[in-house]
């Protein structure tokens, strides 16, 4: 799934999800014509790039600035690749906004606690790093119909034909594309949408098509409300206390096998190098990717498990910032990045969109730390990272348990989604803290 929109017509709220057929490789009917669709890529992504990085460093991202560099591709390539680059650097400017944000609440909570003398002689200060620009590495081309058409084949053995615009003027490039039996099944009967994408993997070309569905949102205003928490040792946790899905266990141990295995093979390569050998081994591994494979898959399976175990509910999950967690320690950091971590909120929408459901992403600031009960918020609360015992009122649960509460308790609080940061998000909760102190009898 691409996006997600909403659509209210009186009572009933529709949603558009836009899905993609994928892995449909381009026919070569002579060598040529691949041979012009590369020349233009070897335009297309560096003027790409250029634009990406007049984006994120000097100007804010606009799909329709004019033209300020040179290059042999036409007006209509052109704002192509603009609005490509405006796609990249908005998403960039985003998170690397959120992420100094992070990093800014988190200096503050390293100051209050040094103040208050509650810091760990272990921690050390946070240190934001700039953030790179964006580097395109990949061939991708986002084209729309003013350079790219797709056109049903007629009395042909293939099913479409692509018309692509080259860097010669008014030359178009025909090239047959012919579907597998399970692309004719996905897109049968559906209108496929007007824009292609073109992905280039080793000597190939492989087009991505998509359509639009309309799914009609089936869940009750009334619905009771069911809170996900997200994290590594149980990759889905309900309010209601259900745990879906874990890194730990088989995962955890291959992801331990293949991180030793790249670490050899790097010591290798540095002794190598000192002895002057040419041709080095590569660092890379293909167990690593098939891992990462399988945990998206166990992903998938835990929240597919928690929506059938969920009928007629609706779903609050958090806002995830993977890109700001941070360890000291290099292991955790690997293991957290194989965790894959952030496919598991976007998996969550996907599902909640196909199905129909009703969700809603909610502020996760201090989820981790507050109390369900009283609301206090102290990193002491977590002894460990299983546990949750308040340090105030003595509450004591599985600390999934207790965050995944409080995400369903943010399901319009509309006071704290008013809270600009984490500093303002504190400030309520321990407001509302001092509120229960005061109405139990607390000194």
């Amino acid at each position: 799934m691409k996006q997600r929109n909403h659509h209210h017509t009186g009572q009933q709220e529709l949603q558009t999800i836009t899905k993609s057929v994928t892995h449909i490789r381009l026919e070569a009917t002579n060598v040529g014509k691949l041979a012009a669709l590369d020349e233009l890529a070897q335009v297309y992504l560096p003027l790409c790039q250029q634009y990406a990085i007049l984006f994120c460093t000097e100007e804010q991202p606009d799909k329709f600035r004019t033209t300020c560099f040179a290059t042999p591709l036409s007006e209509r390539w052109h704002r192509v690749a603009i609005q490509q680059a405006t796609g990249i650097a908005q998403s960039w400017r985003i998170n690397r906004t959120q992420a100094y944000q992070d990093y800014l609440d988190d200096l503050l909570d390293y100051h209050q606690q040094e103040a208050e003398g509650t810091l760990n002689e272990e921690e050390q200060e946070p240190i934001w790093k700039e953030w790179s620009v964006p580097t395109l590495r990949q061939t991708c081309i986002q084209a729309n119909v003013n350079v790219a058409v797709l056109e049903p084949a007629q009395d042909s053995t293939f099913d479409y034909w692509l018309k692509i615009s080259t860097l010669a003027f008014r030359k178009q490039l025909l090239v047959p594309v012919k579907l597998a039996a399970y692309h004719r099944e996905a897109l049968a009967g559906k209108t496929i949408n007007t824009s292609v994408t073109l992905n280039k993997r080793g000597d190939e070309w492989w087009l991505t098509l998509s359509y639009d569905e309309i799914v009609r949102v089936q869940t009750a205003p009334s619905a009771p409300v069911v809170g996900i928490d997200v994290g590594i040792a149980n990759f889905v946790t309900t309010s209601d206390g259900q745990h879906y899905g874990a890194f730990h266990g088989k995962l955890r141990e291959r992801q331990k096998r293949d991180r030793e295995k790249r670490r050899r093979k790097a010591k290798l390569r540095k002794c190598l190098e000192k002895k002057g050998v040419q041709r080095l081994p590569s660092t890379s591994s293909k167990g690593g990717q098939r891992l990462a494979r399988h945990v998206r898959q166990e992903i998938n399976r835990a929240v597919n498990q928690c929506f059938a175990e969920h009928e007629g509910v609706q779903f609050a999950y958090e806002r995830l910032s993977v890109a700001t967690m941070k360890h000291k320690a290099r292991a955790m950091n690997a293991y957290m990045r194989a965790s894959n971590l952030a496919h598991i909120p976007k998996q969550i929408a996907w599902n909640a969109a196909k199905r129909g459901i009703h969700t809603t992403r909610v502020k996760s600031a201090y989820s981790s730390q507050e109390c369900s009960v009283c609301h206090n918020v102290d990193r002491a609360n977590r002894p460990d990272q299983q546990t949750f015992c308040c340090q105030i009122c003595g509450y004591q649960t599985h600390a999934d348990l207790n965050a995944a509460i409080n995400i369903k308790h943010r399901w319009g609080d509309n006071e704290l989604c008013a809270c600009t940061d984490r500093n303002e998000v504190r400030a309520l909760l321990m407001q509302r803290h001092q509120a229960w102190k005061t109405q139990n009898g607390w000194p």
